[in-house]
């Protein structure tokens, strides 16, 4: 079996245990966006309450984090951790999204995904994983997003090597499944719940849907 079919075969073992996750969890595009933010280094509890403060306030709109000192906005997202580092991030990305798309979410997803992605990643404190989020979740681009976790699962299989970086991996893993937006949610989904249920950082193999793969390799 080469890595595309055994690839396959954890998607379709991960969405037989798991189902449907319908993520990612927000009230409209806009909100996906600033949560993709949010979510840097740390827990989505936490982002959360710091979503959960923003529209208690009604800032989730691009023009209301436009008006507000960054200070404040720093103090409201605190719960998300490094806020004044988010705060600044925060703005920068409003900024382009006012200026590059007037705000309109409809403008943004009409733009081609390989020159929406370069604007993204020109975004100060957006890397590849924020840019990949915001495409596939508020954008509704067929991109896959690669996380930790994604690197825990597919290292521990043995598809990918250490030294694999993020660009490597999301090629592998788009080169193996059919590029179907829905799927690429599903899947970035489906390994999120595994890493955190069962690929923990002391991996619980026994009751894993993965544990049926015979690979031959070391695991934990």
């Amino acid at each position: 079996m080469d890595h595309r079919e055994e690839l396959l075969k954890i998607y379709k073992l991960l969405d037989g245990y798991f189902g449907n996750l319908h993520w990612w969890p927000a009230v409209n595009p806009f909100e996906v966006m600033v949560g993709a933010i949010l979510t840097q280094n740390t827990a989505w509890t936490n982002v959360e309450i710091a979503i959960k403060a923003l529209r208690k306030r009604r800032l989730l709109t691009p023009a209301a984090l436009l008006r507000i000192p960054e200070n404040d906005l720093a103090e409201i997202i605190r719960a998300s951790g490094y806020y004044h580092l988010k705060a600044s991030r925060l703005k920068a990305f409003v900024r382009f999204f006012m200026d590059d798309y007037s705000g309109n979410v409809a403008a943004m997803k009409a733009e081609r995904l390989p020159l929406l992605r370069a604007k993204l990643l020109g975004v100060r404190g957006v890397g590849p994983e924020t840019a990949d989020s915001i495409l596939l979740y508020a954008c509704q681009k067929p991109i896959f997003v690669c996380d930790a976790y994604t690197r825990r699962i597919l290292l521990r299989h043995g598809l990918i090597d250490e030294a694999d970086d993020y660009d490597e991996i999301q090629s592998l893993v788009m080169a193996s499944l059919p590029n179907d937006v829905n799927l690429f949610n599903q899947f970035h989904a489906l390994i999120v719940v595994a890493a955190k249920t069962f690929c923990r950082k002391r991996p619980e193999c026994a009751d894993c849907p993965l544990a049926i793969l015979n690979t031959g390799r070391r695991i934990c």
